[in-house]
């Protein structure tokens, strides 16, 4: 037996029941024929319960495990880029397949189903995790780093949308940022006709100061002739 033998006696174990795999193991070994072989199988661990059903996870449907490696990928690059805009699409993305992912787990006790939660968190933030997941081999529930931003905890994710409260105060500040423009457009109508009003008067009082000067000018002429008149009969 070889290495292909290996890895079909690994993939056969981690596809058994937990409760099974002690047993199934030994039988394995026995059966090897082969020291070395035989050695390498009992190295093999039995997985916790958390590890075997994210194991049954990725033997019973591995695309989504894919996707949610390959986001890890997607989001370590968008932040290398500053991509705002994509890492958040991105984070949303990786809090909806984790929720998807972990809502295969209302069988399980509350411990199991966060460790398996836990795993899938460590899947997007750590390649290695991501590769061992994906080969269906998890023997223990693995961790993310909790100051790794990749692997957030999915209700610290912030939604890519505000929120309805959110979305409230915004209409209402809008609403009342139009009732201002109204206000302040009928207050430059008021004030423009305002200085029209005044335009006029404006322009009436100067017609009078020039009839008035006018007026004065012709008085002040007659008022000269009539002295004139007066010098001359004396």
């Amino acid at each position: 037996m070889g290495t292909a033998d290996f890895d079909a006696v690994a993939d056969r174990l981690y596809s058994v029941d937990p409760a099974e795999f002690v047993a199934e193991r030994t039988a394995a070994a026995r059966a090897a024929g082969d020291a070395d072989l035989a050695r390498r199988i009992r190295g093999l661990r039995k997985p916790t319960a958390a590890a075997a059903f994210v194991n049954r996870l990725a033997r019973a449907d591995s695309a989504p495990l894919r996707e949610l490696a390959d986001l890890g990928r997607q989001l370590r690059e968008a932040h290398e880029q500053l991509a705002g805009t994509q890492l958040r699409e991105l984070a949303h993305r990786r809090a909806e397949l984790i929720r998807e992912l972990a809502g295969e787990t209302s069988g399980l006790s509350d411990a199991v189903a966060r460790a398996v939660e836990e795993t899938l968190e460590a899947v997007v933030a750590d390649p290695d995790v991501a590769r061992l997941v994906l080969a269906g081999r998890l023997t223990s529930t693995a961790h993310a780093d909790v100051d790794n931003w990749l692997s957030l905890p999915v209700k610290d994710i912030a939604p890519l949308g505000p929120s309805k409260k959110e979305q409230q105060a915004a209409r209402q500040a809008h609403a009342a940022a139009e009732r201002e423009l109204v206000r302040a457009e009928q207050a430059a109508e008021e004030a423009d006709a305002l200085v029209t009003v005044l335009r006029h008067r404006l322009a009436d009082a100067e017609t009078r100061v020039a009839r008035v000067a006018e007026e004065l000018a012709t008085a002040r002429a007659a008022f000269e002739r009539a002295e004139r008149t007066v010098a001359d009969l004396g």
